[in-house]
């Protein structure tokens, strides 16, 4: 009888059924992505004037990293590089191009959706988060149920604002529209009906918003909570870059974006930084949306929740507006986790990579690592905040450029071996470059020694926002920059 009932027990455990009842138990993952989002979020405090409530709700109860960086300042790189685990300087993939798989000795890696989906995960996923529509054709494998992609939604009939550069997307401001009518709302709402739905358990529901990306545009309501009259912009200080070296600027040499420059000439700097708060506010409040599906749904006892931003924003600083930089406003992102295994409340000062969500998910949901991961789980963090980290956040803007950011300093080196440090602690906007002072010379040397070690050129086609320096000659996307041309829109 006894040995009946053990062949009855052990078929049981064998079953499908019983199957189904472990991946259960597996905690879901709700994934979610905002574009272009710098550190004004109030729980990071990058503004004094963000309002952020549902954000700020989610850091609360859960892990906040008050030091995190991305691995690219640039969309298709940081995302590939969250995405798969790997460096741009290990994978060669600098710029908006190409789609990773379309590289040969990268086409097989694999990615975190995929390996979430190898141990029994469902991936559903909305919005942005590969960069443009790359892992949303037919062929790729990268989620099982797609929503909406992003997108920019409704639109003025003409451009609000005549920058430099007249590119579409550069744009910002406010003008009548409705919000159910913007990407990000629907984006939201899709997200909203898959958890009201029941999805597969395990599942991964990745919702990438496109805001406050340009154009960042928003209904009046929004642009109320912000008004122009006690509106503060960013800090900044006369001639900041007179102690930058010239190469910094070929990191960002012409671009869309405007300088500030144009701002100040043409009185967009209020408008511009109005129109982020508001286009921040707006997102928030959809994140609040999916939240409230989560918790109404009996989800969020059994959900890990994971907030990033792919990098930062300049809106003024360095006399510059956009990404593309290895200062703290071009690659501090908001990143919060929370959910069952993570002490709530926390906020954490290490530094820590984007790299890093790959093998902390994979810890978090007791799944074994892939080899090749390059970053670090943060679960030593995220059950104690005060946990000592070992390794620095490292990130690379096209071949050869670094910043590496410990929890008390930033030390970047460019391609052409010209150098800036500085002291977080007593210089937070990085106003004083101090790679020139001896009394230093231990840090850069301390620092310099995460400086990875092998820098691929850029992948086959690639393409926008490229940057090459070989044999002394600088070339930005195909043309050589002359070391005495005058700098766009700035000389």
């Amino acid at each position: 009888m006894r040995y009946l009932l053990c062949l009855t027990v052990c078929f049981a455990l064998s079953s499908p059924l019983a199957s189904q009842a472990e991946e259960a138990k597996k905690p879901n993952i709700l994934f979610i992505s905002i574009d272009d989002q710098n550190d004004w979020i109030g729980c990071l405090g990058g503004h004094p004037q963000a309002k952020t409530p549902h954000i700020d709700e989610i850091a609360s109860r859960g892990t906040v990293f008050l030091n995190a960086h991305c691995q690219s300042p640039l969309c298709n790189p940081s995302r590939t590089s969250l995405m798969t685990g790997r460096r741009p300087s290990s994978t060669g993939i600098y710029g908006l191009s190409p789609w990773f798989r379309d590289v040969p000795e990268l086409a097989d890696l694999v990615s975190l959706p995929q390996h979430l989906h190898a141990n029994g995960y469902t991936n559903y996923s909305t919005g942005k988060i590969y960069h443009g529509g790359y892992g949303r054709k037919g062929k790729d494998q990268e989620f099982q149920v797609l929503g909406p992609p992003a997108g920019v939604g409704v639109k003025p009939k003409q451009k609000l604002v005549n920058t430099p550069a007249a590119h579409p997307l550069v744009d910002w401001g406010v003008f009548p529209h409705k919000d159910e009518d913007k990407g990000d709302y629907q984006v939201a709402s899709w997200a909203v009906n898959t958890l009201n739905e029941k999805p597969q358990e395990p599942f991964c529901l990745s919702v990438g918003f496109f805001l406050p990306h340009v154009p960042c545009y928003a209904t009046q309501k929004w642009f109320d909570l912000y008004p122009e009259d006690e509106l503060k912009v960013p800090e900044i200080i006369a001639d900041d870059r007179a102690d930058t070296p010239r190469f910094s600027w070929y990191l960002h040499w012409k671009l869309p974006e405007p300088r500030l420059k144009f701002l100040k000439d043409d009185h967009q700097w209020k408008n511009l930084t109005r129109s982020y708060l508001a286009c921040t506010s707006f997102v928030d409040a959809q994140i609040g949306r999916v939240m409230a599906a989560l918790e109404q749904n009996g989800y969020a006892d059994n959900t890990i929740i994971v907030l990033w931003s792919d990098h930062g924003w300049h809106i003024g600083e360095k006399e510059i507006t956009g990404k593309n930089t290895l200062w703290d406003d071009g690659t501090r992102v908001p990143l919060i986790f929370a959910g069952p295994g993570i002490t709530e409340g926390q906020r954490c000062t290490q530094p820590a990579e984007l790299l890093d969500i790959y093998p902390t998910l994979s810890d978090l949901t007791g799944l074994e690592q892939p080899d090749g991961l390059e970053g670090h789980s943060l679960t030593p963090q995220l059950k104690d905040a005060n946990t000592k980290r070992a390794f620095p956040a490292i990130t690379t803007h096209n071949h050869d450029n670094h910043g590496i950011r410990s929890e008390n300093w930033r030390f970047i080196q460019y391609a052409d071996g010209s150098q800036e440090l500085y002291d977080m602690r007593a210089d937070p906007n990085e106003w004083t470059n101090l790679a020139g002072d001896k009394k230093h010379a231990a840090v850069v040397e301390e620092l310099s020694k995460f400086l990875p070690a092998k820098s691929k050129m850029p992948a086959p086609n690639s393409k926008h926002r490229v940057l090459t320096y070989t044999d002394g000659i600088a070339i930005w996307e195909g043309e050589e920059i002359k070391p005495d041309a005058p700098i766009p829109e700035i000389d």
